[in-house]
């Protein structure tokens, strides 16, 4: 039975911390915008009004009628400003109103910024719903159920950029836990089968009393192959896990080398009788690590080899496909169909041809090549031929002079 974990208790006399969510840090943004520009505003008006002069749209008192002069000419008297009396009252006055502007206007921003808090705290949890939908749902995933998705709904916003990058990773988790499980199943099957042969073949040989030294020499023979194809497929893994875990130095390579050398070696009997290898070698510098590249090479020609037909051919070329240092190796073989291509990839999948044909491997070698390119950042090809065979082309990196 699942528990529910229960809430920490503080100590007595211990305050709770606050905890600055995002909602929250947004909502006091929201109001301290709103409070800054409030202020602005304010300071503002008050200094346009506090600036006009005191008698400013107050009209001056008329002017008195002309006087006679004892010349006989009239003369108008001057337009005077406001008197000390009026321009002190206009004074009060403007002071009464700044004072009262003031404190309206303050009354006015703090409910204001209230009501532009509230708000804000409103707003932002409606923003940030899908994010808190998005969690829960995380939250609730587990190596079991990889299948579920967020599938966020609403505008293309980033929020639902974010859901969708997030649905896309689970695709691709839940792809390798599924490529790991059917690993483990098929590793677990190909090693437990030879044992179990082994054991049988030893328990019905050691069960016969009358099993000779010859009988008893064959058995342990047959065992010590057995025991050979293990330590091959073990070490097979061993360089799958290790290409698929990443490179630890890249030096230079040159693709010819590591294929006229391997090429040059004497080959045992491995696939149908009078196949023949040609080669049109010409340079091609990689950076990686040359065990692993080496290991590409060998896997490649090995499994052309050994998925051909009697006296099939087997071609391997190398040089620059543009700027991209490239492998190419080719056979004569069964008919391959486009949708196989994707399966002959995947550690421990046969084709059905290769099984009828007798000649078959450890169903892990093509796997070990994509790794391997993976892990160089090599584009891997494989195109079937017209008539029968496959085409496997690797390009890697232009190397850095």
């Amino acid at each position: 039975m699942r528990r529910t974990p229960r809430p920490a208790r503080l100590a007595p006399g211990r305050p709770a911390k606050v905890r600055w969510t995002i909602r929250l840090r947004l909502t006091l943004l929201y109001g301290a915008l709103f409070l800054v520009t409030g202020v602005l505003l304010l300071t503002v008006v008050y200094l346009l009004v506090a600036g006009r002069p005191p008698w400013a749209g107050v009209e001056p008192p008329a002017p008195p009628a002309a006087t006679v002069t004892p010349s006989g000419l009239g003369a108008a008297a001057d337009v005077p400003g406001p008197s000390v009396e009026l321009e002190q009252q206009l004074q009060q006055q403007r002071s009464d109103y700044l004072r009262e502007l003031l404190t309206a206007s303050g009354i006015a921003l703090g409910l204001l910024t209230v009501l532009s808090v509230y708000l804000g705290w409103l707003m932002a949890g409606r923003a940030l719903r899908p994010l808190r939908t998005m969690a829960d749902t995380a939250k609730a995933i587990s190596a079991n159920d990889l299948h579920r998705r967020l599938g966020a709904p609403g505008p293309s916003d980033e929020i639902k950029d974010l859901a969708d990058t997030f649905d896309a990773l689970l695709d691709h988790l839940e792809s390798a836990f599924e490529a790991q499980r059917r690993f483990v199943a098929n590793a677990s099957h190909e090693l437990r089968t030879p044992l179990t042969f082994e054991r049988s073949l030893l328990e019905v040989t050691l069960a016969d009393p009358d099993a000779s030294a010859a009988d008893l020499r064959a058995t342990c023979e047959r065992v010590l192959g057995s025991n050979a194809r293990q330590e091959k497929l073990i070490e097979a893994l061993l360089t799958l896990a290790r290409s698929q875990r990443g490179l630890d130095r890249r030096v230079p390579v040159d693709l010819a080398a590591l294929a006229a050398e391997y090429l040059g070696q004497p080959r045992a009997g491995d696939g149908p009788p009078g196949v023949r290898i040609g080669s049109d070698l010409a340079p091609a510098a990689v950076m990686g690590d040359p065990p692993l590249v080496e290991r590409l090479i060998i896997n490649l020609v090995d499994n052309a080899v050994r998925h051909n037909v009697p006296d099939g051919r087997v071609r391997v070329w190398t040089g620059l496909r543009g700027e991209r240092p490239t492998l190419c190796v080719r056979n004569t073989g069964p008919e391959v169909l486009p949708s196989q291509l994707d399966l002959i990839f995947q550690p421990f999948q046969r084709l059905r041809a290769t099984r009828l044909g007798g000649h078959d491997g450890q169903g892990i070698g093509l796997s070990i090549v994509a790794a391997i390119a993976a892990a160089h950042d090599a584009e891997l090809h494989a195109e079937p031929l017209p008539d029968g065979g496959l085409e496997i082309r690797v390009e890697f990196p232009p190397a850095a002079p």
